[in-house]
């Protein structure tokens, strides 16, 4: 793969977006993110559009471009970024229904060497027409073999810690369908890594795999459920690093560690596969 142009990727100006949504987008995306699919959990309110409750993690979906690093302006080469953090922070409830602004920019770049990952930090705010913050999220990329043009080694903030060495408080299992990553798409990241299998298996997959926000989007039911007695308003914040994909028909578990002060960490995996799919997550729960 080429060098990153590093230059070209911080002159292209991702696009502020303006998006209107109804009950219908947010039915839509609690689909897209498993809600339903459990027999043991109540999630209609999630589901049905009388007293519809938006899940917090539509902010992840809400005023943004899509997947703007497919833009051969942006000089990325797509098929070769991994989506590695994700993080969360809410201000405001996500309403069912509205109005809402998306700014995202490229914070931080850091190049590992030539023929190594580049790690790129994006971030996004999610605000009222009002201009009333919302939302503020923050993204990490690892772009494959794209490394060697000489920036920084490290992007600078510190790690994510690691778990506590002690047993899970709490385990959830939640299923996912094996259509859910073509339901996902619908809300608005249509990388085609998701849908289309002989894409896939030519970046090294079998198939079609699940997008990350909609993996991190099953964890937050889970926390929701679990940490906040499902009371989607409760959940403040959740920071976690994506560690493998998730296969559409996988059951996910998570396991919670309660922190006791408000905040719990976190752990999910695909038990029937034996593989850790996101890894020292953090959440802080308080009504908003």
């Amino acid at each position: 793969m080429a060098v990153l142009d590093i230059d070209r990727l911080l002159s292209y100006p991702v696009p502020e977006y303006r998006e209107s949504y109804d009950l219908r987008d947010t039915i839509l995306y609690a689909l897209g993110v498993g809600a339903g699919l459990s027999e043991n959990v109540d999630e209609l309110g999630f589901l049905y559009e009388r007293d519809l409750k938006a899940l917090p993690t539509m902010a992840l979906v809400l005023g943004t471009p899509g997947f703007w690093a497919m833009d051969p302006k942006t000089g990325l080469d797509w098929q070769h970024i991994l989506h590695g953090e994700e993080s969360l922070v809410l201000h405001r409830p996500i309403e069912a229904e509205g109005e809402l602004v998306g700014k995202t920019w490229v914070e931080d770049i850091a190049d590992k060497g030539p023929g190594k990952p580049v790690m790129i930090r994006s971030r996004r705010t999610l605000s009222t027409l009002s201009g009333l913050l919302v939302a503020e999220m923050s993204e990490l990329w690892v772009v494959r073999g794209a490394g060697g043009f000489g920036g920084e080694r490290n992007l600078p903030g510190e790690p994510l810690p690691p778990l506590p060495d002690l047993p899970a408080d709490c385990t959830i299992e939640l299923p996912t369908s094996r259509n859910q990553a073509l339901i996902y798409r619908l809300s608005g990241d249509r990388n085609p890594l998701h849908a289309d299998p002989e894409l896939a298996r030519s970046v090294g997959f079998d198939g079609p795999i699940l997008h990350g926000l909609s993996t991190m989007g099953v964890i937050g039911r889970a926390l929701i459920h679990m940490c906040a007695e499902g009371n989607p308003r409760h959940l403040r914040s959740m920071k976690l690093r994506f560690t493998a994909p998730v296969v559409p028909g996988d059951v996910i578990a998570t396991e919670i560690w309660d922190e006791g002060d408000g905040s719990a960490r976190f752990r999910a995996s695909v038990p029937a596969r034996g593989v850790v799919v996101a890894d020292c997550g953090i959440a802080t729960f308080g009504r908003i």
